[in-house]
């Protein structure tokens, strides 16, 4: 487990609001002219595939540790070739993915957290990676938990508001964390864990968007760390074959990946990738009244569902109210959290997770296995609750 860093200062910055990234330094691949660069990412079989890509390649964006992946940019006219080389397995536009969003929050009640507490449960010994637009370094309710930090995108705002590469420039990923893990401290809120180890792998850039690559090689690199858990609070309409590569790696590799349904109810069969993919847990969103959220993506991938509207928590310099999947995500992180800081493995742990969640009498489609119940899975009567 990463040593806590419990020296860092307190600070206000303002808040930044999500929204899209426009493509730069290469033109997007359908629109492309032939002698225009497209940043692509090739997976490929073999040494020869890697010498094929890296051959055609104008730059090198991205060479992945533990994946048969490069990212390159390199003229349209010398897709078609490699897209056929034998020794390629795919060639794929390196798209974007978008964060979704947007006391003691009504959250952490519904889902049976406080009776965990109240039980000694805390997270201790976790470490649990918020894969999003980074964590605030400074804030008074996360910083006691913070660990290791690890940035793909740079932090904008010069050295006040990015103290570390890693912080938040945006709110998202601090708004996240703070819902999967804040201290039990007296003040603000309250996490769902509240002692687990918080790392920031920072994929996501102040406008709330980042690259397949980008978010690629942070899953990746939280299977390299070996930790517990990975929230996934972004998404997008389409999947990536390189993104899937690092899931499956991160998968095999024995991390549990927790991934918001995604944003775009009312629908029947909408639910976006990486929540889309197998290996993940694919989280929709609750009201307070125990109904969908209006906005919550549904389809047959969704596994569990967890509050997710109005919900408080923290964001840099103070506090703020979200809605969204993103939300809901972080909820079941931080029980999955719980569950590995008791030996359980990934695997075991979130079998636990959703053989306990209560059946609020609404589709599969809409809450999978039912309603997280963090007391449950650990063992404790949460009936009377």
């Amino acid at each position: 487990m990463a040593r806590k860093d419990n020296g860092v200062s307190r600070r206000n910055v303002l808040r930044l609001t999500g929204g899209s990234l426009a493509a730069t330094g290469a033109s997007g691949l359908a629109a492309a002219k032939p002698t225009d660069k497209v940043e692509v990412n090739i997976g490929f079989k073999s040494g020869r595939g890697r010498s094929a890509a890296l051959s055609a390649a104008s730059d090198v964006v991205r060479e992945f540790n533990s994946i048969d992946v490069l990212t390159i940019r390199v003229p349209k006219k010398a897709v078609s070739g490699l897209q056929n080389n034998p020794n390629v397995r795919y060639v794929e536009e390196n798209g974007t993915m978008h964060a979704l969003a947007e006391t003691e929050p009504w959250g952490i009640e519904r889902v049976d957290a406080d009776v965990a507490h109240a039980n000694g449960e805390t997270g201790a010994g976790a470490d649990i990676a918020i894969i999003d637009t980074g964590i605030d370094s400074d804030h008074p309710d996360l910083q006691a938990n913070l660990g290791a930090g690890k940035a793909f995108v740079s932090c904008k705002g010069g050295p006040k508001k990015c103290r570390y590469s890693w912080d938040d420039d945006n709110d998202h990923g601090t708004h996240c964390a703070g819902i999967a893990d804040a201290v039990d401290n007296g003040q603000g809120v309250i996490g769902v864990s509240t002692e687990a180890t918080l790392h920031a792998v920072k994929v996501l850039d102040s406008r709330g968007s980042g690259y397949f690559s980008d978010i690629a090689a942070g899953v990746e690199y939280v299977a390299d760390q070996g930790w517990d858990v990975g929230s996934m609070s972004l998404g997008g309409s389409s999947g990536s074959q390189a993104l899937h590569d690092a899931i499956r790696y991160a998968y095999d590799n024995g991390v549990s990946l927790v991934a918001a349904a995604g944003n775009s109810g009312q629908c029947t069969d909408c639910v976006g990738y990486p929540a889309a993919y197998p290996e993940t847990i694919a989280v929709a969103s609750s009201n307070e009244s125990d109904g969908q959220s209006s906005f919550s993506s549904q389809g047959p991938e969704v596994d569990i569902i967890a509050p997710g509207s109005n919900i408080y928590s923290t964001v840099p310099g103070g506090y703020d109210t979200f809605s969204g999947t993103s939300m809901a995500c972080p909820h079941v992180a931080g029980a999955v959290g719980q569950l590995m800081a008791q030996g359980y493995s990934a695997r075991d742990a979130e079998s636990r997770i959703l053989s306990t969640a209560k059946d609020l009498g609404l589709s599969s489609n809409v809450q999978g296995q039912g309603l997280l119940d963090v007391a449950a899975a650990l063992g404790y009567d949460s009936s009377d609750n």
